[in-house]
């Protein structure tokens, strides 16, 4: 398998959390989305991944893009250990879960946005943090009640065991600290952060441990 990915990515590293937490091996192919206009951009990549964005994974002839298909892609063909609860209810919480992350965080605060805020209605790097503080503060508050509100919420997101809903939680919180966001705030979820940090996948998935940390 080949994952296309960028390490300050938290899209792509939450497929690298799902693939260490598999045992699955893998070729990282960097794409850096800051170089030369940004290479997921380039002619080349788009050919790869139409939309122009990582992570993508190349498995034999299969070609997938964006996180959560791609890590229940994973889930389906490498059903050990699972990601997702065995229970109806329970798999419908663990996405809901991360999908506040990936719907409700992300896209808001995704480079493209950002970038096009600067360009297209000038605004200047305090007032671009201040957006993208806001809109992790908002999801961050959500995730928090969601947490705690439940009682199927265990050492981990959901139970005794990492599913996706960490996968996505671990590259969002990783997010929040580099703008300077006081996860404390948010003891569940910064309570699940230093577990899930501690074991050795979501260690190994970490930017500052790729191929193309800065």
């Amino acid at each position: 398998m080949k994952l296309y990915t960028y390490f300050r990515s938290s899209a792509a590293y939450r497929v690298r959390i799902a693939l260490n937490l598999k045992g699955l091996s893998y070729e990282a192919v960097p794409v850096h989305l800051l170089k030369n206009g940004g290479e997921q951009l380039q002619e080349e990549y788009r050919k790869i991944n139409p939309s122009g964005l990582v992570p993508a994974l190349e498995d034999d002839s299969v070609m997938l893009s964006q996180s959560m298909a791609i890590i229940e892609y994973l889930e389906e063909k490498h059903p050990e250990p699972p990601l997702l609860p065995s229970d109806a209810l329970g798999r419908a919480r663990v996405r809901e879960l991360a999908q506040i992350v990936a719907c409700d965080i992300h896209p808001l605060n995704n480079l493209r946005v950002l970038r096009y805020l600067v360009k297209h209605f000038a605004m200047s790097d305090e007032a671009k943090n201040e957006w993208y503080r806001h809109w992790v503060i908002e999801g961050l508050s959500s995730l928090e009640l969601h947490l705690a509100r439940d009682q199927s919420s265990g050492p981990f997101c959901h139970g005794d065991k990492p599913t996706i809903a960490d996968c996505f939680l671990v590259p969002q919180v990783f997010n929040a600290q580099r703008f300077d966001i006081d996860v404390d705030a948010y003891p569940n979820v910064a309570r699940i952060n230093a577990l899930c940090v501690e074991l050795p996948a979501f260690a190994a998935a970490h930017p500052s441990k790729q191929l193309d940390a800065e």
